[in-house]
């Protein structure tokens, strides 16, 4: 009987384990039948923008955290796929620090020229994954929602690539039952003109609130307060924002924090992350982690170890991501395959606490990023994916981290030469904080373009 593998979502990580399949039929060997579960009616993930919050058009919750007008927030120098790069895709190099529609362009690029796009049923949602030990097979059930009916198939493998950055990890502060303003999380943010005119609060202090409020300030708020629990940011923001301790109650519209100070406040914004959560999942194939680099559980950060043939991509916290859900794929192809042979459980499980115990060690950002990149060169040289230059993107993360404390509001103009092709690239046209269209097209117009056009 021909294997069939089962691929739950359609997003940069399963995007990534068809990309992996497909470069090895290409390369003539013989690949199990594919079936990718899609339950937006298009694929690219988080990249897929949506102007919904809450649930879709189907009723589910909303997948996708994504907002207008976001930007990279890193380079892309750091994220490039070795087998297609931006040069490739575009005809020409661009600017470091791209706009959601130029990334999610790339990403479709690829998977359109490899023809991957047969294996994805769209508009389906997976309701429930079960594991039947006599069998050693998945019973997958589905709700397609073009027949409006559910369905079940067997399998012998499952990846689950839906992401971990669906699900809010929304807390709740004294007197959020009774604040004037608007209080709504990350996931539900969608366009910082609403906040233009207003003073918002952020309660976090990681990358959704410091891009959050990069955003707000852009486009227009009248003051930006975030506060923290354990350590402020630390850049040097705007006069319009402060940084303060975290927030012990809401009294009306006036915000208390640790420290004794108080502020006005117009909205509420829970930049605090989000859960690893897998409804669909029993108990037994559920990974529960919080979000961290070295995940408990996972073989190579890949394989369930209680039952390898439950595979998971992407469920790290992230430094690196394209590039890694590449080498965590082609690695799970290549077991598939037969190519590569896991070892028992009980070795399995050491290498993991080893792993684990590596991680506990990091302090330094530098420290991690070199951790996460070393994890990715062991799984990329047991496979055939391209090699590139992880040192040279641990360089490159390493001037972001300085281009960022040297100038919050304009790292994004700073500019890096490509670790796939060598190339140099371009500073974008336009600083950031005056970069208003956040369009494919406008991105990739030249100057003299834009000045036609305007």
């Amino acid at each position: 009987m021909n294997q069939r593998v089962a691929i739950i979502g359609a997003g940069p990580s399963g995007l990534a384990q068809l990309r992996a399949f497909q470069s090895a039929e290409a390369g003539g060997a013989e690949i199990p039948e594919l079936v990718c579960f899609e339950k937006q009616s298009d694929w690219g993930g988080m990249w897929n923008y949506t102007w919904r919050t809450g649930t879709d058009e189907h009723g589910e919750p909303v997948h996708g955290s994504m907002y207008r007008y976001l930007w990279s927030n890193g380079p892309k120098e750091c994220l490039e796929f070795a087998d297609y790069t931006f040069e490739e895709h575009f005809g020409k190099p661009i600017a470091s620090y791209p706009p959601r529609a130029v990334l999610w362009d790339y990403i479709k690029g690829r998977v359109e020229k490899a023809g991957v796009r047969r294996y994805i049923r769209f508009d389906t949602v997976v309701r429930n994954v079960s594991f039947d030990a006599a069998t050693r097979r998945f019973t997958v059930t589905v709700h397609d929602f073009g027949t409006d009916r559910s369905y079940a198939e067997e399998f012998d493998y499952v990846v689950n690539a839906c992401g971990h950055f669906s699900t809010p990890h929304a807390p709740t502060f004294p007197g959020f039952d009774t604040f004037k303003g608007r209080i709504l999380h990350a996931h539900d943010f969608r366009d910082a003109m609403e906040f233009r005119g207003k003073d918002i609060l952020l309660i976090g202090s990681s990358y959704s609130a410091e891009d959050i409020g990069s955003q707000c300030y852009k486009y227009g708020a009248r003051s930006i307060t975030s506060c923290y629990r354990s350590a402020p940011m630390g850049y040097q923001w705007p006069p319009s924002w402060e940084e303060k301790p975290l927030l012990e109650r809401v009294d009306g519209n006036t915000a208390h924090f640790a420290d004794g100070s108080r502020k006005k406040i117009d909205a509420i914004i829970l930049c605090t992350g989000y859960k690893h959560h897998f409804p669909f999942l029993p108990d037994s194939l559920r990974l529960q982690t919080n979000n961290r680099l070295w995940p408990l559980d996972l073989y190579k950060g890949v394989f369930w170890e209680n039952n390898p043939q439950m595979i998971y991509l992407g469920m790290q916290d992230l430094w690196y991501s394209f590039n890694m859900f590449d080498a965590q794929a082609w690695y799970a192809r290549d077991v598939i395959l037969g190519r590569i042979a896991l070892p028992e459980r009980d070795a399995m499980h050491a290498e993991n606490l080893a792993w684990r115990a590596r991680e506990e060690t990091l302090v330094t950002n530098q420290q991690m990023f070199e951790f996460q990149g070393s994890y990715i060169q062991e799984l990329i040289d047991a496979t055939d994916y391209p090699s590139f230059d992880i040192p040279g993107v641990n360089r490159t993360f390493l001037e972001w981290k300085h281009d960022k404390h040297e100038n919050i509001m304009g790292y994004r103009d700073k500019s890096y030469r490509s670790l796939m092709t060598g190339t140099q690239s371009p500073p974008h046209h336009t600083p950031w904080v005056k970069a208003l269209d956040d369009s494919m097209e406008a991105y990739l117009s030249t100057p003299a373009e834009l000045a036609r056009a305007g």
